[in-house]
């Protein structure tokens, strides 16, 4: 094969470009926060809850009589078998059912007054849309209580839940038990880091700022995602506060819902990027940017 040559008669040089690596590109969505600010989050959270306390404890209190009358439901409807998908799930929808403390914590920052009606009847800034965010997690929700039936199917067959008091023994003391354990976890992770990613910060994001949920949907992960390592360390520290929750009968729910509400608007604010970078993150430098 012939290399084309200048008219000269020399090859020409600049026929295929020399290959370069790529610029490095700046994270203007990322902190670089250590993995232990996780626990200051959760410390100012703890602040807030302590601050002006009884509109937080009458929260959380109503967060468990609802998980508590959701529980007896199931039972009483012979749905028992939906109460795992449905503790599981809780992760998905309690960014948006925490919107009340958002709003405690916000008042808090801006010196104004907090009572519990400011914080039952919260009117987010982005109107509908916070109402759009709400029924796409319900959606989520629901799609993970169909896969979680699916897979209990996919081991087990088209059966009936054998029920609460021999679901220990099948799931720990057989081998296709484990099977479903290892593959519903896998799964189930899949949903709670997709429904934690989307919405940990959509929901105060759509509090605070007039925006669509979308938007926000991509944004949250955004943010996730450029602050992965703490990022990580809080989503650990909500499920062992959470799991701890389950073991007291979700009596815990009263303090930890309402300290880990106040928590993530911490971290929502800790970051939450400026306008100047989030024009840059979605659209890109200007052209005569240097």
């Amino acid at each position: 094969m012939l290399s084309e040559k200048s008219p000269a008669g020399h090859p020409r040089d600049d026929v295929i470009p020399p290959v370069v690596p790529p610029l490095p590109r700046e994270r203007h969505l990322g902190r670089n926060l250590p993995p232990a600010t996780a626990l200051d989050w959760l410390r100012e959270g703890w602040s807030d809850f302590r601050t002006h306390p009884t509109p937080s404890i009458l929260y959380g209190l109503a967060i468990y009589i609802v998980s508590m009358v959701v529980v007896w439901l199931l039972f009483y409807l012979e749905l028992d078998y939906f109460i795992f998908p449905a503790l599981a799930g809780f992760v998905v929808i309690g960014p948006l059912v925490a919107s009340g403390l958002y709003e405690k914590s916000r008042r808090l920052e801006a010196g104004e007054p907090v009572s519990f009606a400011s914080m039952i009847f919260v009117r987010p800034r982005a109107g509908r849309s916070a109402l759009f965010m709400g029924v796409m997690l319900l959606g989520l929700f629901l799609l993970w209580q169909r896969a979680a039936v699916i897979v209990y199917s996919l081991f087990f067959g088209v059966v009936a839940f054998p029920g609460i008091d021999e679901i220990a023994p099948m799931l720990f003391l057989t081998s296709t038990g484990w099977a479903l354990l290892i593959v519903g976890g896998a799964v189930g992770a899949l949903f709670a880091a997709f429904g934690f990613a989307i919405s940990v910060f959509a929901a105060p994001m759509l509090l605070e700022e007039k925006t669509d949920a979308l938007s926000a949907f991509a944004l949250s992960i955004a943010m996730v995602w450029n602050n992965l390592p703490v990022m990580i360390a809080w989503g650990a520290i909500v499920l062992a506060l959470f799991i701890f929750s389950v073991l007291t009968a979700l009596i815990g729910l009263i303090v930890v819902f309402p300290v880990l509400g106040h928590a993530t608007w911490r971290a929502y604010k800790a970051l939450k990027p400026t306008e100047e970078q989030r024009t840059y993150h979605v659209v890109g430098p200007r052209p005569d940017a240097g």
